[in-house]
């Protein structure tokens, strides 16, 4: 190194220094996603320097072994790319596993990992894990999801075309009678820009569905709905490149205008096995909505279109939304033990079916008034569209 370029090395390091930051972080990058190791140490407590990063809009931290958990906390603040000011202290939340089962399980490179947060454009980064067990391997990854409100395109979704290697159940009318309610409009895959070359496997088909788990995806409320769109895409983009799964976890998603989103491909009326209720994936659908609800409450259209998307895809398969089933837990996960059966709401929080504050208390109170809501858009008739057979017996 010249005696120049020394000179501004040293010149930039200390003003990095002065500022309270290191140099800009050598990250690991793919398709989006720049990941920066934690540094060991402390088996209870490890950090991250505030440092300047790639641009990112979305974050979270994974480890390692996708078995273990993070028993403790994980806090992060960030530096707006807009403003250049620190936020305060965020928590993430832990409460997420690989699936129980499927390939999202057995795939390689699978990591375990908290919730993702929507931090909105930033460049700078500070991490805290503190714990009485911390994982290996701790890394944040930081999700830049490039695009914009431009790709967005509101309207009805066509089932996806089914890949030869991947056929689902055979379909058949449900009974006459059986409730049912319309298709809401959705904002498609490719309208919210997924990129289909990211998911390497077809979709696996479970029999039905047979309760639809109802999400928050935490981290904030505050951001434009013309945003919901690039935070749905740097939720897929985690859950591909950070997590590790196939896909993105969710079969639905819903932000706080009311937009409902296609998530998991495979067909939007098809019983896809998702990844988003750790001992209940099976035989279940999802719908997770955009922001933190433990403290602000659900705007009505939220409920509303968490409503309609519940309504209409029990309604499939001849199921009255305001009924109960059983259900059997496909794995310990700390609330319930491997073959448990258990009764829960055909509308359920993911509460109910793992130990998580999830979806946030008030959208969880808002639940018996979404059954209400589902169960006045399913009305009973003798011409329901096509779709699977009725209720499979509970009790799987």
């Amino acid at each position: 190194m010249t005696s120049r370029l020394l000179r501004t090395a040293v010149a930039t390091a200390l003003a990095l220094g002065a500022l309270g930051l290191t140099q800009p972080a050598r990250a690991d990058s793919s398709d989006g996603v720049h990941t920066v190791r934690v540094p060991d140490g402390d088996p209870h407590d490890r950090s991250l320097a505030p440092r300047t990063t790639e641009p990112f809009s979305l974050l979270g931290v994974t480890w390692d072994d996708p078995k273990a958990q993070l028993e403790g906390t994980a806090q992060v603040r960030t530096r707006s790319r807009e403003t250049g000011a620190w936020s305060v202290w965020r928590a993430l939340d832990a409460g997420v596993r690989t699936p129980e089962t499927g390939p999202d399980h057995d795939r390689a490179g699978v990591r375990g990992g908290t919730q993702p947060l929507w931090t909105g454009p930033s460049d700078g980064v500070q991490v805290r894990v503190a714990g009485a067990a911390l994982p290996e391997g701790l890394r944040v990854d930081l999700v830049d999801p490039v695009g914009g409100k431009d790709a967005v395109h509101t309207g009805p979704v066509d089932p996806d075309a089914v890949p030869p290697a991947a056929v689902p159940p055979a379909a058949a009318p449900p009974a006459a009678g059986a409730p049912f309610a319309e298709r809401p409009a959705m904002t498609s895959r490719s309208a919210w820009g997924a990129d289909e070359s990211l998911v390497k496997d077809p979709p696996t088909y479970t029999s039905d569905t047979q309760a639809i788990f109802v999400h928050h995806t935490a981290g904030t409320n505050d951001y434009a709905c013309a945003e919901s769109a690039s935070i749905v895409r740097g939720v897929f983009l985690y859950h591909v490149k950070s997590n590790g799964w196939n896909d993105i976890g969710y079969h639905f998603l819903v932000d706080k205008c009311g937009t409902v989103f296609e998530g998991r491909a495979g067909g939007v009326d098809k019983p896809v096995l998702g990844a988003h209720t750790y001992g209940f994936n099976t035989a279940t659908s999802s719908v997770s909505v955009l922001g933190d609800y433990s403290t602000a409450t659900a705007p009505a259209v939220v409920r509303e279109s968490v409503a309609k998307v519940a309504a209409w895809k029990l309604g499939l398969y001849g199921i009255d939304p305001t009924g109960t089933v059983v259900l059997t837990a496909g794995a310990d996960n700390g609330k319930y033990k491997l073959g448990q059966k258990v009764t829960m709401n055909r509308i359920s929080g993911h509460r109910d079916g793992y130990p998580t504050e999830c979806p946030g208390q008030h959208l969880y109170d808002d639940l018996p008034e979404i059954r209400t809501l589902a169960a006045n858009a399913a009305g009973p008739t003798g011409a329901a569209p096509a779709g699977p057979s009725a209720e499979a017996p509970s009790g799987r």
